[in-house]
C-alpha cells in the first residue's frame, strides 16, 4: 500500500521560507515521479512542482525562482523549499504520486502566509 505523509506546514509571514517534506513508503520511489499540489477552499488543486526518478523537475509559472524540489533516494523523501513566499501563496500542500495507474496522495499540510 502506497503510503505518502507530509510535514513542515505552518505559519509565516510574507517573504519568509518554509520546507515541506513528504516522506514515502510502500513504492520503489526512485522509480517514481513525486510532485507537489496546493488547494485553497472552493478552487480545484492545483499543480506545484514534480521531480522525476533522475531528479528532473518542473515548476508552476507562479512558483519558479522561489521554489525549490529535491528528493532523496535513500530516505525516500520528497522536499519542497519555499522562499519569497506570498499571501497567495496560503494553501494546503499535498504530496502525490502516481503508481500502477493510481494516483496516491498525502492528507496535506497547511500552509499560511500572512502578517
Amino acid at each position: 500500500q502506497v503510503r505518502l505523509v507530509e510535514s513542515g506546514g505552518g505559519l509565516v509571514q510574507p517573504g519568509g521560507s518554509l520546507r515541506l517534506s513528504c516522506t514515502a513508503s510502500g513504492l520503489n520511489f526512485r522509480l517514481h515521479t513525486m510532485g507537489w499540489y496546493r488547494q485553497t477552499p472552493g478552487k480545484e488543486r492545483e499543480f506545484v512542482a514534480t521531480i522525476s526518478g533522475e531528479g528532473d523537475t518542473n515548476y508552476a509559472d507562479s512558483v519558479k525562482g522561489r521554489f525549490a524540489v529535491s528528493r532523496n533516494n535513500v530516505r525516500w523523501t520528497v522536499s519542497l523549499q519555499m522562499n519569497s513566499l506570498k499571501t497567495e501563496d496560503t494553501a494546503r500542500y499535498y504530496c502525490t504520486t502516481r503508481y500502477k495507474g493510481t494516483d496516491y496522495w498525502g492528507q496535506g499540510t497547511q500552509v499560511t502566509v500572512s502578517s
